[in-house]
Formats: structure tokens, C-alpha cells, sequence
């Protein structure tokens, strides 16, 4: 399957599971929740379901509301060392059990944000 045909798979309801399971996690961890305020939690879980669907074959409303998604960027104001991106994938693997998304995209979304979050680290 390419990533592309994820979003038909799934669809925004997959993609909405998938992102909420991951931020109400959030706001309890130790080391995470310090990079997202809580008056914006919410406002992230967006970003990150838009920039999903788009990525990965849905409406391109992230684009729209946001322009090109210079990841790197976006993400330089906050510290990311290995034990961030290492937590934020553990996080990660426990929206997986909870969202129940297909094997086959939930490889595919497993191999993307393993290698997005290694490349997201800024510190070493």
C-alpha cells in the first residue's frame, strides 16, 4: 500500500482516533507536556491530524491554513533530545493500541513517525 491511499483507508475519523488518543496522554507527561501549553493542546491535536490527513492523501487544509509544513522550523523552539522523541514515540505506540487503525496503515504511519521524529531532534 502507499501512503497515499492511507487517508482512504482510514479517513479523517482514523486520523481524529489516532491524534486524540496521542494528546490526552500529553498533558500528564513528564516530559512532554512542558512543550505544549495547555490552552493549546487542542489547537495541536489539530495541526497534527490536518498535517496527517494532507501528508497522507486527504484535504489539503493543513496547506491552506498553514502553508508549507517546514517541520524542522516549526519545531525549533522547543528542546527535542533523543529521551523527547523516544517518549513522544511511546506516546505514540499507545495511540496506535487505542485508535485500532488497520495493520496495514498503522505500519506505514509506524515507519513515518519513527523516522519524523528522529529527524525532529535538535539537541544532542
Amino acid at each position: 500500500m502507499e501512503e497515499t491511499n492511507i487517508f482512504a483507508l482510514i479517513g479523517e475519523d482514523g486520523f481524529a482516533r489516532l491524534t486524540a488518543a496521542f494528546y490526552r496522554q500529553v498533558p500528564g507527561d513528564d516530559i512532554l507536556s512542558a512543550m505544549y501549553p495547555k490552552e493549546d493542546i487542542a489547537g495541536a491535536e489539530q495541526r497534527l491530524r490536518d498535517f496527517l490527513i494532507y501528508r497522507f492523501g486527504g484535504p489539503e487544509k493543513y496547506i491552506v491554513e498553514r502553508g508549507h509544513p517546514r517541520l524542522r522550523a516549526r519545531h525549533i523552539p522547543f528542546i527535542i533530545d533523543q529521551a523527547a522523541r523516544d517518549r513522544w514515540m511511546q506516546l505514540m505506540d499507545r495511540a496506535f493500541a487505542e485508535a485500532a487503525l488497520p495493520p496495514e496503515a498503522e505500519q506505514l504511519l509506524r515507519s513515518f513517525f519513527g523516522q519524523m521524529s528522529t529527524f525532529m531532534i535538535n539537541k544532542g
